[in-house]
């Protein structure tokens, strides 16, 4: 499992349509029309995110290992 920034999953997000709704601290809060899940992206500069909190996040978005 390749492990990213919160940057760079971000980037991922609004290439799939996911919409930055606001930020809150270092927490960027993503929507996207027609699903009702929230996804709550820690941005630490370019610190990676954690493989567990980054799998839940691709299970939520639909973004698949071979999209990273």
């Amino acid at each position: 499992m390749k492990v990213i920034s919160g940057k760079r999953f971000c980037r991922i997000l609004v290439s799939k349509d996911w919409e930055l709704k606001r930020t809150h601290g270092s927490h960027h809060i993503f929507t996207k029309v027609g699903n009702i899940a929230r996804i709550s992206v820690p941005v630490h500069g370019n610190c990676p995110l954690k493989i567990g909190l980054q799998l839940h996040l691709m299970k939520i978005a639909g973004i698949e290992e071979s999209e990273l």
